[in-house]
Parts: structure tokens; sequence; C-alpha cells
């Protein structure tokens, strides 16, 4: 089921609804790997899990 909340175009992890581009998870952890994130892409979905199948980013 959707979570109305959690909007997500990342179509390799299992818990996007891709027909909707939502996720299905109540809630999300967001982290980083910078030591002083200053921008969105220093920032990581910590909830991720790749979807058997799916191919990787290259």
């Amino acid at each position: 089921m959707k979570n109305p909340s959690i909007k997500c175009d990342v179509v390799s992890c299992k818990h996007n609804m891709d027909s909707e581009h939502f996720c299905t998870l109540d809630c999300i952890s967001v982290g980083t790997h910078e030591a002083n994130p200053t921008v969105p892409e220093c920032t990581d979905c910590l909830s991720f899990e790749k979807k058997s199948g799916s191919g990787c980013c290259g």
C-alpha cells in the first residue's frame, strides 16, 4: 500500500510502488555519506533495499 507522504522515483527499490511513484513503507530513515552535507546529493535513503532482479546504477 502506498504511503502518500513519501514520494519515490527509485524504481530499483523494493519499497517503491512503481505505478504511482510512492514508497510503501510507513516511514523511512534518511542519512548521509558526508561529514558535512551541504546539498541534497549528500543524503541517502537508508531504508533502500534493492528490488530482486533489478539492475544497478552505472
